[in-house]
C-alpha cells in the first residue's frame, strides 16, 4: 500500500484484505502529515516502512516492490489505502496470476459503469477515455485504461524490470505498464467498482495538466524506442 495522509482510509481499507491468501502486508508512508504510520501499528501492519522526505507516488513504489521482493513474495497486489478501489478483488487478481493466466493483472474502472457509478467526474471520464485511445495507439497495444492504480504482478515482473530507472512522480505509472508490454509480459484485466470521495486521492488542476503532458511523451518515447529503434534506458534490456 503506498500511502499519503492515508489515517482516514487505512482501516476500512485494512479490514477489507482477504488475509485467508495474503501472508504480508506492506505499508509505505511517504512523509504523511497526519497519523498514518501510528494507525498502520496500531492495525498490527508488520511491514511498515516510513520515507523521512516526500519521494512521490513513484518513489513510493519503487520502495513497496523493493521491500515485496526482499520477502520474497510471489505475487504483489498493490491497492490504494484511500478507499478508491475495494480489496475484495484482491482473491480474484491473485488466482490469474497464480494459474499462469496473466504476469500482471489491472483493476480497471473503465470496464462496465464503475467509474460513472463510483462517482468519477465526467471531465476525468473523457481524459482517461481519450488519453487510453491515443496509447492504445501509439503503444500498439489494447487496454481498456492505463491509469488504474489497483494492479496486481507476478514476481517475475518486479524482478525483471528496471523499475528505479522509472520516474518518481505519478507517471511511473505508465511507464512501468510500457515496460511490462515491451519486455513480453501478458496483462489481464477486471472490471472493479470504485469510490470517489473526499478522503480519496485525486489529482486535479495543473498536476493533472501535468499527468496528462506526461503520459503523450512517454508513449511518444515507447513508439519511438519500438518503430525507430531510438534507445531509451528504461525500455532497455538490464542483461543486454
Amino acid at each position: 500500500m503506498p500511502a499519503y495522509n492515508a489515517q482516514k482510509t487505512l482501516t476500512q481499507t485494512y479490514k477489507e484484505l482477504p488475509f485467508d491468501i495474503v501472508d504480508e502486508v506492506i505499508l509505505v508512508d511517504d512523509a504523511s502529515q497526519d497519523e498514518t504510520i501510528k494507525l498502520a501499528k496500531e492495525l498490527g501492519i508488520k511491514h511498515v516502512v516510513s520515507h523521512f522526505n516526500n519521494k512521490g507516488y513513484g518513489g513510493n513504489q519503487k520502495t513497496c516492490y523493493k521491500t515485496a521482493l526482499e520477502l520474497n513474495s510471489d505475487i504483489i497486489i498493490m491497492v490504494h489505502p484511500d478507499y478508491q478501489y475495494t480489496p475484495k478483488l484482491i482473491r480474484a487478481m491473485a488466482a490469474l496470476i497464480s494459474d499462469d493466466v496473466f504476469d500482471c493483472v489491472l483493476g480497471s474502472r473503465i470496464l462496465g459503469t464503475g467509474a460513472i457509478k463510483g462517482g468519477m467526474p465526467k471531465y476525468k471520464y473523457i481524459a482517461n477515455r481519450l488519453l487510453t485511445l491515443i496509447q492504445n495507439l501509439m503503444v500498439g497495444h489494447k487496454l481498456s485504461e492505463y491509469h488504474t492504480g489497483y494492479r496486481a504482478f507476478s514476481k517475475n515482473i518486479l524482478a525483471t524490470l528496471p523499475l528505479e530507472q522509472n520516474s518518481d512522480d505519478l507517471i511511473f505509472d505508465n511507464q512501468m505498464l510500457m515496460q511490462i508490454i515491451n519486455f513480453g509480459f501478458s496483462i489481464g484485466e477486471i472490471t472493479c467498482p470504485t469510490k470517489y470521495m473526499a478522503e480519496a486521492s485525486s489529482i486535479g488542476g495543473w498536476s493533472a495538466y501535468k499527468y496528462g503532458l506526461g503520459v503523450l511523451h512517454e508513449s511518444l518515447r515507447f513508439r519511438l524506442h519500438k518503430s525507430l529503434k531510438i534507445p531509451y534506458k528504461i525500455y532497455s534490456d538490464p542483461n543486454g
